[in-house]
C-alpha cells in the first residue's frame, strides 16, 4: 500500500530522496549537462504548493521513503488557466509498475484542484518514457514549451 505525507523539501527524507532524483537524472540524461536545480522551498507551502513523501516499503519490506513529488503555483496560462505545476515526481526504481506513480500524481492533482487550479502542467525529458506514458495515459496532452527548463524536451498540461 502507498501512502504519503507532506513535508519540506529541506526535511532529510525529502532531501535525501531528491539527492536520489537528481543523481539518477544525472546518470541517465542524454543531449548534454543535467541542471540539478533544488526547489525552492517556499514554492511548496499550501496553498502555493506542497510537496509529499512517497510511504511504501524497502527492498526487505520494510516500511520507508520511497519517492517524492509536488505541485507549485506558476503564472496563469494563456487563457486566464490558473496553473500548478507538477515538480520531482519521481520513485525508487523497485517500486516503478506498483501504481506509486499514479496514485501519487492524482493525489498531487486532487490537491491542485483544492487550491484552486484549472490546469495542471509538467515538463520532462523524452528518454523518460514511462514518466511520458503515464502522463498521456491520465489525461495530459502534449502542449508548447511554457518555460525555458534545458533539462525538458516534452511539455504537458491537463486541464482540471
Amino acid at each position: 500500500m502507498v501512502t504519503w505525507r507532506e513535508s519540506q523539501t529541506t526535511d532529510a527524507a525529502a532531501h535525501a530522496l531528491l539527492d536520489e532524483y537528481f543523481t539518477s537524472r544525472e546518470l541517465g540524461f542524454t543531449g548534454g549537462t543535467y541542471r540539478v536545480a533544488f526547489p525552492d522551498p517556499e514554492q511548496f507551502v499550501p496553498p502555493r504548493g506542497v510537496f509529499v513523501v512517497v510511504e511504501g516499503e524497502d527492498l526487505a519490506g520494510e516500511p520507508a521513503d520511497v519517492g517524492c513529488g509536488g505541485i507549485r503555483r506558476i503564472g496563469d496560462g494563456p487563457r486566464g488557466e490558473v496553473r500548478y505545476e507538477v515538480k520531482h515526481l519521481w520513485l525508487q526504481a523497485h517500486t516503478r509498475g506498483l501504481g506509486y506513480g499514479r496514485a501519487l500524481l492524482a493525489e498531487l492533482e486532487r490537491r491542485a484542484r483544492e487550491f484552486g487550479a484549472t490546469e495542471l502542467v509538467l515538463d520532462t525529458n523524452a528518454s523518460l518514457e514511462a514518466a511520458g506514458g503515464l502522463y498521456r495515459s491520465t489525461g495530459f496532452v502534449g502542449v508548447e514549451p511554457y518555460n525555458d527548463n534545458p533539462n525538458a524536451t516534452d511539455w504537458f498540461a491537463k486541464k482540471l
